[in-house]
């Protein structure tokens, strides 16, 4: 058998070990760092599957509710409207908002002057809160890379101390504190790609609701704008003084 043919064979018997190393091992390989960045992944899809749920119109802005409270306010049910958004049954982004101008507006005597203040300091509270449950999302997508980067910088110290002990002839630890290196790097980005899309992509959701929600609110405003602003209760008005009685058939 000649050269070229053992060198042949030789190839043939390294292929299949290197198809043995499945993606698991892989990831394995990336050590602790890889774990922690394993678990971060499975929080990541936890998170986004719940934002796909909470943040789209049927959650936040709900077509039943706009058409229920509509019917009440066009009938002057003020009363009515506001029980309906404080039912719990019932809520959501939007009623949450509206509840707030309508309790304005019921109990203060200028309500119809203070709804839309109230509506949106309202409504910039509930964006806020549905903006502080996308951080974390964020947080991920943030520290992510410097993960990976942590994964490389103990891949590298520990392949330049495997050098310095062995002089360079222990390959197998060389390549495996190497191998930690690109692995993490490799797995942060993964993570932190996906991550930093989507939380851009929820954040920008948020405001198209926000301002579909403002819109909806501001039209139905006007029903309550049409009545007039709310009376003040007139005061107790003094009782008249006794007015001298004429006989009948008094003259002058």
């Amino acid at each position: 058998m000649t050269g070229n043919e053992l060198w042949m064979l030789s190839l043939a018997q390294e292929k299949p070990m290197q198809k043995g190393a499945s993606w698991l091992e892989t990831v394995q390989s990336g050590g602790l760092v890889g774990y922690i960045i394993i678990g971060l992944s499975i929080g990541a899809l936890a998170l986004i599957v719940m934002h796909l749920l909470q943040i789209r119109r049927n959650a936040l802005i709900p077509a039943e509710d706009i058409e229920q409270i509509e019917a009440m306010l066009e009938r002057n049910d003020v009363t009515g409207a506001l029980e309906y958004c404080l039912d719990p049954d019932n809520d959501s982004y939007f009623t949450r908002i509206l509840a707030s101008g309508l309790t304005r507006f019921q109990k203060s005597a200028f309500g119809a002057f203070e709804i839309k203040n109230a509506i949106e300091e309202a409504g910039e509270d509930q964006t806020a809160r549905l903006y502080r449950s996308t951080d974390a999302l964020g947080l991920i997508g943030s520290i992510a890379p410097l993960l990976g980067l942590l994964g490389t910088v103990l891949g590298m110290v520990g392949a330049f101390e495997s050098i310095s002990r062995s002089a360079g002839s222990n390959y197998e630890e060389l390549a495996s504190n190497i191998s930690l290196a690109l692995v993490t790097t490799l797995m942060g980005l993964i993570l932190a790609i996906p991550c930093v899309a989507l939380f851009t992509f929820f954040r920008n959701r948020i405001d198209a609701f926000a301002s579909e929600a403002g819109m909806e609110i501001d039209r139905l405003i006007l029903y309550l704008e049409s009545a007039g602003p709310a009376r003040p209760v007139n005061p107790v008005s003094p009782p008249k003084s006794p007015q001298p009685r004429t006989k009948p058939g008094a003259g002058p």
